[in-house]
């Protein structure tokens, strides 16, 4: 048997520490980059907006005058559009996932399935956006209503939401469902008693993920011709309306003619965040209410 060499050992884990202290210095700053630039980004936009963001702000219709215009309108339009988002999303996108994993034969026409979902979590927005104009607005005659905005953003996220919880139930220890089999029950309360509650915290997780892209979204309301510049409030799912990205898009760009507009976006955004913190803060809620170690 061969003696080990002391100095040569040492030397190696001396190699291999530094080389572990290099790549942890190496991730440390990756993440102080994102943080930053993050930081950076929410300070520009309070110190822009937040002095513009007061009741009338959030209750005045929109104007041509920046001192006057407020963003009611673009707030009930985003919460009527995830009102349809929120339960078509969930409800699709789990129960193509558990059919996917749970149901369907393993095979090509699975797989072919799969991979099409998978790809489709890639596609650019704006890709959607013209499936939505031709399917929602024009073939179905919804025009640029609520319904045909909440339903092309809901295939948007789609894919999105169904990989991550095919990901969650194929999580699922096998020793569980095999247990509730041998008490007797059938595939169904299999599914509803086990693998979903111990799936749901991840679940859950992919929903936060893929909601809070859909409220975040422009260009497939650009594609569906969804006014910036609009009077009435919208009062049903039938109703034209306008969205906080559709705002804040193009007060942006009216900022080269009207500077005040700049500030008007940023307290818009400011909104908007506020916003995706309270359904993401919601999500969470019921995440960690349910959530379970197995």
């Amino acid at each position: 048997m061969k003696q080990i060499d002391a100095n040569r050992l040492e030397a190696r884990m001396n190699s291999r520490v530094r080389n572990n202290n290099i790549w942890k210095v190496i991730f440390f700053l990756s993440t102080l980059v994102g943080l930053v630039v993050l930081a950076i980004l929410l300070i520009r936009v309070l110190m822009q907006g937040i002095g513009w963001l007061d009741w009338n702000f959030l209750t005045a219709k929109l104007s041509s005058n920046p001192d006057r215009a407020g963003i009611m309108g673009a707030l009930l339009g985003t919460s009527w559009t995830m009102l349809v988002v929120i339960p078509v999303t969930i409800i699709i996108g789990i129960g193509s996932a558990i059919y996917l994993e749970l149901y369907a034969k393993k095979g090509w026409f699975q797989n072919f399935i799969q991979t099409n979902i998978s790809n489709l979590a890639g596609v650019p927005s704006i890709v959607y956006g013209l499936l939505g104009l031709t399917v929602f607005s024009r073939f179905l005659g919804l025009g640029n209503a609520v319904l045909a905005g909440g339903l092309t953003l809901s295939l948007l996220v789609l894919p999105i939401l169904i990989v991550s919880a095919q990901e969650a139930l194929r999580a699922v220890p096998q020793h569980l469902s095999e247990a509730a089999y041998g008490m007797g029950a059938t595939k169904w309360q299999t599914i509803r008693t086990v693998i979903l509650p111990a799936a749901l915290p991840s679940i859950l997780t992919g929903t936060i993920l893929a909601l809070s892209r859909a409220i975040g979204e422009t260009a497939p309301l650009t594609v569906l011709g969804i006014p910036a510049f609009l009077l009435p409030f919208p009062n049903g799912l039938l109703d034209t309306f306008t969205a906080l990205p559709m705002q804040i898009y193009y007060w942006t760009l009216d900022a080269s003619l009207v500077a005040e507009y700049a500030n008007l976006a940023a307290a818009t955004i400011i909104v908007l965040l506020l916003l995706l913190f309270i359904l993401n803060s919601i999500a969470i809620f019921i995440r960690n209410k349910f959530q379970q170690r197995y």
